[in-house]
């Protein structure tokens, strides 16, 4: 509990430390110590203390690895033959370890997949090949270290142990680095909606809880739930709360952004989100381009065709005159203060100020728009200028 506390205490920390408390209760009173009663009894203590964080990406990520591991593993035990209860000679003790390691890995890997995908827009490719070397040196270098550091903090000694820890941990990081860093290491995916999240949910809880054949009926909301990642569909235009910053969608599925500088931060949110890579970041051109392409601009603003429709990217007054009468579409970083008779959407600055950042879908034959707030809906704790 004292090492919960100084570590943080984080959502995967409370659920940590409740599942060991009560299994080695479990193991003191002579009962089963690992079972989903175990990782019950974690959940429902988080969600009384904490109900928000459901939502959040470290309790969807550490309970679906931990309920996967423990319908695994129970799975394992029941069908594995009694030959496997008979000592191994320590070469095939330690074949058997990393075996377990590379286990646990695909199990977890497999179980987080989704909500990483969903909350960070990137699957982690080489997660296996990482693991197999991190999780030895976390198990078996840095985190004894870290507990006898920490039980010799009241003798003032921690020091000859936390250094040690300390180049365990730079082996790790390390090796992060370094397997991050191979081509193909990450797939980006573009944002899908909250419904392929409640999917692969329903979908892995059903496999994980029942034990019968019919457990494998969960693969169907499972499949359909992955399968939204791929079929969603990007916006066609973005452009921030505060006018500073457009993103346009070009012919082939990449991103062209009005600026570098303001991109430093929303924007490479925004290419995270749509499932592209941050370090392909281009931007509009600086200067009157061809007319005959997807985006034509000058200093008052651009000109973004797509689907047979003309979409203006007002950015100074003056460019009002002429885009309110010939565009189809006006998305303006100045207030609109006259009407724009040609066009069938208007987005102004005051609807930027009022409602957020926009997100703009362009078909030929509707358009859609989604804004910050109109997600975030009407509640007490969200800001709604009038």
């Amino acid at each position: 509990f004292a090492y919960a506390v100084i570590a943080g205490a984080t959502i995967p920390t409370q659920r940590a430390f409740l599942m060991i408390a009560l299994a080695l209760t479990a193991i003191i009173l002579d009962r089963q110590g690992i079972s989903m009663r175990l990782v019950a009894w974690a959940a429902t203590i988080i969600l009384v203390l904490e109900p928000e964080s459901l939502i959040s990406a470290s309790f969807q990520m550490s309970f679906a690895a931990v309920v996967a591991l423990i319908a695994a593993y129970e799975t394992f035990r029941l069908r594995r033959r009694p030959a496997a209860e008979s000592n191994h000679p320590v070469l095939g003790r330690l074949m058997l370890y990393f075996a377990g390691v590379a286990l646990t890995t695909i199990i977890a890997s497999s179980a987080t997949a989704a909500y990483a995908m969903f909350h960070f827009n990137r699957f982690a490719v080489f997660a296996l090949i990482a693991n197999l070397v991190a999780v030895p040196v976390t198990a078996l270098w840095v985190m004894p270290l870290a507990m006898l550091s920490f039980a010799l903090m009241p003798l003032g000694l921690e020091s000859l142990l936390l250094v040690p820890q300390g180049w365990g941990i730079s082996i790790i990081i390390w090796i992060a680095k370094t397997v991050g860093e191979l081509s193909g290491s990450v797939v980006t995916v573009p944002a899908a909606g909250t419904w392929v999240l409640a999917a692969v949910t329903l979908g892995g809880l059903w496999i994980c809880l029942w034990r019968g054949r019919w457990r494998l009926a969960g693969a169907v909301p499972l499949a359909i739930g992955l399968l939204g990642f791929w079929t969603a569909v990007p916006p066609d235009v973005l452009i921030d709360s505060s006018g500073r910053l457009f993103a346009v969608r070009a012919m082939d599925g990449t991103y062209r952004l009005s600026t570098r500088r303001a991109a430093k931060f929303s924007g490479e949110i925004w290419l995270r989100r749509v499932g592209a890579d941050p370090q392909d970041l281009q931007t509009w051109p600086t200067q009157a381009s061809d007319p005959d392409t997807f985006l034509n601009c000058d200093d008052l603003g651009c000109i973004y065709r797509t689907r047979g429709k003309k979409v203006a990217l007002v950015k100074a007054p003056l460019a009002l005159i002429d885009d309110c009468r010939r565009a189809d579409i006006v998305i303006s970083a100045v207030p609109v203060r006259t009407g724009c008779p040609s066009a069938e959407l208007v987005v102004d600055r005051f609807d930027l100020k009022r409602h957020g950042a926009h997100a703009v879908w362009i078909g030929k034959s509707e358009t859609r728009v989604e804004s910050v707030n109109e997600l975030r809906g009407e509640r007490p704790w969200v800001v709604n200028p009038k």
